[in-house]
């Protein structure tokens, strides 16, 4: 009496079709896509765009903690910078990790945000944790 029940029950478990199987690994790889893929690819976009627009009179920060100001650009890949009154070290630009400054005679979006205090530019994550791009700081005396 029971093998009878046991296989009824297993007859109707397979009535379902392989798309309904199939669903929640396509929504999880939707949601994987726009909650870290996407925002990791443009976030490596702009940091290329970043070392490529590095250029003589930056002030940088490398990857290992060296902040310094560029002074001669030497070839595709490489930056001499200056760390100290007469220490100039060359620098892979690959390790640049970002850009302080930019000399005044060029604007760049990284200094238009910081002046603004616009967050806009990151993720929804990070302007939803940034405090939604309010700048406390106080306007500067004259």
């Amino acid at each position: 009496m029971f093998i009878s029940l046991a296989y009824a029950q297993g007859a109707g478990a397979s009535a379902g079709s392989g798309f309904e199987a199939l669903l929640p690994l396509v929504l999880i790889f939707v949601v994987f896509y726009f909650l870290l893929i996407r925002p990791q690819q443009k976030k490596m976009k702009e940091h290329r765009d970043l070392l490529s627009s590095v250029s003589k009179g930056d002030k940088i920060v490398t990857g290992g903690g060296i902040v310094g100001k560029v002074t001669k650009v030497d070839g595709e890949e490489d930056l001499i910078v200056q760390i100290a009154a007469d220490v100039k070290v060359t620098v892979k630009r690959s390790l640049v990790s970002t850009v302080i400054d930019k000399p005044a005679s060029g604007s760049s979006k990284m200094a238009d945000v910081k002046a603004t205090g616009d967050g806009s530019s990151g993720s929804l994550i990070s302007r939803l944790f940034a405090g939604g791009g309010t700048s406390t700081k106080e306007p500067k005396k004259k």
